[in-house]
């Protein structure tokens, strides 16, 4: 059993979004295929917070503060995805 950074999927979601957790092929070999997708249910509901979240108009730093943190989560889906795909 691998061990979430954070201690739990939810903690480790909302790392990869902040940035603290980069996510890559060689972090997930220890992971079985249940717990990456747990993981990536994780991610996909820390996207859908992060995306009703919707700042002024006028605010341009919560705006790129909030497309990083999309960019950080859809790729983190991507890279899930295809360990999903190739772990047996």
């Amino acid at each position: 059993m691998a061990n979430f950074q954070g201690g739990s999927a939810p903690a480790m979601a909302a790392q990869i979004a902040d940035g603290y957790c980069l996510i890559h092929k060689n972090a997930l070999k220890g992971f079985s295929r249940g717990e990456l997708q747990l993981l990536l249910q994780e991610v996909d509901k820390a996207q859908r917070s992060v995306r009703a979240e919707v700042p002024a108009q006028d605010d341009a730093l919560a705006q790129q503060a909030r497309n990083r943190r999309i960019g950080r989560l859809s790729s983190a889906v991507q890279v899930l995805q295809n360990q999903i795909s190739t772990v047996r």
